[in-house]
C-alpha cells in the first residue's frame, strides 16, 4: 500500500501549529498517486475542513488526536472531514477526532414548542429557563459525506462535536463499526452521534454512542438535495445513551425509512429511549428491533423527551407552527409495520404510542415487553400519566407486556394499559395493576377487540 505520512508534508504533531495545508496535501498527493493510506503518527494536529477524495484511507493512529479549529477562517464547510461523490474512503486508527465544542449557557430566547410543555412546568414550578448553546467558535460536524459510496468509518473515537457527529446524505454502501462517538449530555444541544440521512445499505455495528442530543438518528430529508428512501439498514451490538433521543426515525422523515433490523442493543441514562416521529408527511415502514434492554431517566427541561421508554408521534408541523399551514404542507405521514420484541425497559415517563387523528398507527406488533415505571427524585420535575398509551392505531397486536411501578409518588400517574381509538386490537397476556384507584385498562373509542386483553 502506497502510504503517506501528514509529518513528510510539514505537520509538526503541535497542537498550537496549524496543519491543515499539510494534510490537504498529502490527501491530494495520495489521491494523485492512486490512492493508499494518509497515515497520522502519533502527535496533535489542529485543521479546519480537510476535503477526502477517492481511493484515500485516512489512518488516526492510537496516541493521535486531530483537533477541529476554533477559527472559522479554516473551513470552507461546516465540517472538519468532508466528502463529496467520491468513492472507497476509510477513516479509521484508534486515534481521536475532538471536535472541541464549548457551550455558553444563559436564559432561553429559542422558540421550541415541541418542549412547551415541559417549558410550563418549570415556570410554575417558579424555576429559571436556562439552557446551553454553543459558543461561536464550535463549529461544525466531525464527518459530512454528500453521496458517497463505498464508505468504511472505523474504531476510531469521535469526541465533543459542535453538531452531528457523523452525517452521511445520499450515500451507499456505508459501513460504521467500533466507533466511540461522545458529546456533552449536559449541554451538547444539536451534538447529535450518527445521522445516516437518505442512505442505503447501511451497517453500524460495535459502537458505543454517548450523546447530548439524539444518538443514532434516521432522516430522509432535504437539507443537501432531494428528500432520498433510508434503507436497508442493520444495527447491531451498539450501547446507546442520550439527553434527548437514544435511537429516533427523526421527525424530519419526507421521502421514507424503511427496511431497518436493530438486534442486541442497550440503551442506558437517556432521556428518551426508542422514538418514532413523523412530522413532514414521509412514511416510516418494516421496522424490527429486538433483543434490547433501555433504561431511561427525565433530563433537563429543554431535551425534547421525557423518561420515556417507548416513544410514537404523527402530527404536522402546523400542529405546532400555525403560520406554516398551507397548501404546500403535506397530509399527515404514516408509521407501519412496525414489531418491538424482547424488550426489558425502565424509564421516569408515560409512554405513548400514538398516530394522527387522519393517519392512524398501522400494524404495530409489541411481544415480550416488560415496562417499569418510577418517579425521579433528581430530576427537574416529574410528570405522570398511563404507563402506557396507544392512540390512533390499527391492526394493533400486544403479547405479553407487562407493567410495573416503583417508587411512584406523583400525582397523576393512573392506569397501566390505556387504548383510544384503536381499530382492530389483539391483546394477550397484558399484566398490570393502576398506579391509582382507577382501572388496569382503559378504553376510549376503541373497536374490534379479541384476545384476552383485559387480563390484568
Amino acid at each position: 500500500m502506497n502510504t503517506f505520512n501528514v509529518c513528510d508534508f510539514g505537520a509538526t504533531g503541535q497542537k498550537s501549529d496549524s496543519a491543515q495545508s499539510a494534510i490537504q496535501e498529502t490527501i491530494d498527493a495520495c489521491c494523485a498517486a492512486g490512492g493508499g493510506m494518509v497515515y497520522f503518527p502519533p502527535g496533535a494536529y489542529t485543521t479546519g475542513t480537510l476535503h477526502l477524495k477517492t481511493h484515500v484511507r485516512i489512518f488516526v493512529e492510537a496516541g493521535a488526536t486531530v483537533y477541529s479549529s476554533k477559527n472559522a477562517g479554516d473551513y470552507s464547510v461546516k465540517a472538519l472531514f468532508y466528502g463529496e461523490d467520491i468513492q472507497n474512503i476509510t477513516l479509521e486508527g484508534r486515534g481521536i477526532i475532538d471536535g472541541q465544542a464549548e457551550y455558553d449557557w444563559r436564559l432561553s430566547d429559542h422558540d421550541d414548542r415541541y418542549i412547551l410543555d415541559n417549558q410550563r412546568q418549570m415556570e410554575a414550578l417558579g424555576k429559571p429557563l436556562m439552557r446551553a448553546f454553543p459558543t461561536e467558535n464550535s463549529i461544525g460536524n466531525l464527518v459530512h459525506l454528500i453521496r458517497c459510496k463505498d464508505v468504511v468509518i472505523r474504531d476510531l473515537s469521535f469526541i465533543d462535536s459542535p453538531s452531528w457527529t457523523i452525517h452521511p446524505y445520499a450515500c451507499e454502501r456505508l459501513t460504521i463499526e467500533g466507533v466511540y462517538v461522545r458529546t456533552s449530555r449536559e449541554a451538547g444541544v444539536w451534538a447529535d452521534g450518527i445521522d445516516p440521512d437518505g442512505c442505503k445499505d447501511v451497517r453500524i455495528a460495535n459502537c458505543t454512542i454517548e450523546t447530548g442530543d439524539d444518538a443514532l438518528v434516521f432522516y430522509s430529508s432535504d437539507i443537501y438535495g432531494p428528500a432520498l428512501p433510508c434503507e436497508n439498514i442493520t444495527v447491531t451490538n451498539c450501547r446507546l445513551s442520550s439527553a434527548s433521543s437514544a435511537l429516533k426515525f427523526c421527525d424530519g422523515i419526507k421521502n421514507c425509512v424503511r427496511n431497518v433490523t436493530i438486534d442486541n442493543c442497550i440503551i442506558t441514562d437517556s432521556n428518551r429511549g426508542i422514538a418514532f416521529m413523523e412530522f413532514d408527511g414521509g412514511y416510516v415502514s418494516d421496522i424490527v428491533i429486538s433483543n434490547m434492554v433501555i433504561n431511561c431517566r427525565r433530563y433537563d427541561w429543554f431535551w425534547w423527551g421525557n423518561g420515556d421508554p417507548l416513544h410514537f408521534l404523527v402530527k404536522q408541523r402546523s400542529e405546532m407552527h400555525p403560520e406554516m399551514e398551507g397548501a404546500d404542507e403535506p397530509s399527515a405521514g404514516t408509521i407501519r409495520n412496525v414489531l418491538l420484541k424482547n424488550i426489558i425497559a425502565r424509564g421516569a415517563g408515560p409512554c405513548e404510542i400514538a398516530g394522527h387523528p387522519d393517519s392512524s398507527l398501522d400494524g404495530i406488533t409489541m411481544e415480550n415487553i416488560k415496562l417499569t415505571l418510577f418517579d425521579d427524585p433528581e430530576a427537574p420535575f416529574n410528570r405522570g400519566g398511563d404507563a402506557l398509551t396507544f392512540k390512533h392505531a390499527r391492526n394493533l397486536r400486544l403479547s405479553n407486556i407487562e407493567v410495573v411501578w416503583d417508587n411512584i409518588v406523583t400525582d397523576g400517574w393512573k392506569s397501566a394499559f390505556c387504548f383510544e381509538d384503536i381499530e382492530g386490537l389483539v391483546g394477550n397476556d397484558l399484566q398490570g395493576v393502576a398506579a391509582d384507584e382507577g382501572p388496569p385498562i382503559r378504553f376510549e373509542r376503541t373497536e374490534s377487540i379479541s384476545g384476552n386483553v383485559e387480563q390484568t
